[in-house]
């Protein structure tokens, strides 16, 4: 099976077609043909056509009878989940997700490896290790795996299938010029095909295609601070290039808004994974030796060494009310509902979903995302769209890479 580019102009009419019923069958089986055919648009003969193909695939199959206001009973039809499996990667801000998904898009099985500041290299190994694992489990089953889709954060190269990675310079993260032929990589290590694409833009994928109400089809995926998914008319967009466009945000209650504290380094920079606030708890509790008054429970989730402090660390103690934790938790959802106001006021979505290890951050955190975003976009804008933390969690990216080898599965059924 080729990977070919996934974008909805680049499919054949055929594609399309194959596309909008499988999916329909996918979100809505079991249904009945006359019901795809309303749902899709396409006439009944046309539906049944595409819909004896799939059958002698095995791609559907035909259920018990539905209930009938009088004469024959229409037959159902749903996806046949056992018709295949695909393999899905997710890197994210806490770890490296794997998941073993069938053709309904249930997870089979997952794995998980924690993520360190470790280089392209042993990332490489990583990603090798889980997908490993997760053909392990399909044991006598392997050749029904259908492909490998990965979600990984960097430019992603459509073409060759190489990543442009994000590799650590410093103390901060860039975009240094180290290009990964993951694509290649990993098609010849498993022999199957192979689709990548950026974590936050599969993530973004996976959200809507497996989660959200059929009606939010413009929708933004937060992945943490550093980057986001952008979904328009249920298409995922990425530009010309991989980058949209620009708009100013504005708030009255500021003078300066673009050197304001909040928005400190400017929210149009790249900001750290996580907001530097790990790096900053562990630097005030160092440097001012206050561990005791306002980092107490921090400190004790840690095992009281201040280099041990991680993301997680942070989130749970600030639920509990540690004074440093929910200082910092604070002002990274500012910095972010900034960022988010930004893009509200450029795409007037209708969903903004919070994810990339940040949907652990509590009630209090999504909270201030949102009403900052009512403070600095507009309006209009701001009061139409829903804030919402990821459902898939750390799954998302690796349903998402998986949900989107699944749909190159239903185009070329």
């Amino acid at each position: 099976m080729a990977i070919n580019n996934l974008r909805e102009e680049s499919l054949s009419e055929r594609e399309k077609r194959n596309l909008s019923i499988l999916e329909t069958l996918r979100r809505f089986g079991p249904v009945t043909r006359p019901e795809i055919s309303r749902l899709v648009g396409l006439n009944i003969v046309t539906v049944s056509n595409y819909i004896e193909e799939f059958l002698n695939k095995n791609l559907v199959f035909e259920k018990e009878f539905d209930i009938s206001e009088g004469g024959r009973r229409p037959i159902l039809l749903d996806i046949n989940p056992d018709s295949g499996m695909v393999v899905g990667v997710g890197v994210n801000l806490l770890n490296i997700v794997g998941v073993l998904a069938d053709m309904k898009g249930r997870v089979i099985t997952r794995s998980a490896l924690e993520r360190k500041d470790i280089g392209v290299k042993d990332i490489v190994g990583c990603i090798i290790e889980v997908i490993a694992r997760a053909l392990n489990k399909a044991k006598d089953n392997q050749s029904k795996v259908r492909g490998i889709g990965i979600g990984i954060a960097g430019i992603v190269n459509k073409k060759d299938g190489s990543v442009r990675w994000p590799e650590k310079i410093g103390n901060r993260y860039d975009y240094a010029s180290v290009y990964v032929p993951l694509k290649s990589i990993i098609e010849k290590e498993f022999g199957l095909p192979v689709a990548i694409e950026n974590d936050a833009t599969a993530a973004c994928f996976g959200e809507q295609w497996m989660d959200l109400e059929p009606g939010i089809k413009n929708l933004v995926y937060m992945f943490s601070g550093v980057g986001c998914g952008i979904m328009i008319n249920g298409q995922i967009y990425t530009g010309a290039t991989g980058s949209a466009g620009e708009v100013s945000i504005y708030n009255p209650k500021e003078e300066t808004p673009f050197t304001c504290q909040a928005g400190n380094p400017c929210f149009l920079k790249r900001a750290d994974m996580d907001f530097g606030i790990t790096e900053e708890a562990r630097a005030r509790i160092v440097q001012g030796a206050q561990g005791e008054d306002i980092a107490k429970r921090l400190l004790e989730l840690s095992g009281g060494d201040a280099r041990d402090i991680s993301l997680k660390h942070i989130f749970q103690a600030a639920k509990e009310n540690d004074p440093l934790s929910v200082e910092l938790v604070d002002k990274a959802a500012r910095q972010l509902g900034i960022k988010a106001a930004f893009l509200v006021n450029l795409l007037n979505p209708q969903a903004v979903i919070i994810g990339g290890g940040l949907e652990q951050a509590g009630d209090r955190f999504l909270s201030m995302v949102r009403s900052t975003v009512n403070d600095w976009a507009f309006e209009e804008m701001a009061s139409s769209v829903k804030i919402l933390y990821s459902t898939l969690g750390e799954n998302a990216v690796s349903l998402g890479a998986a949900s989107l080898l699944m749909r190159l599965v239903f185009s070329q059924a």
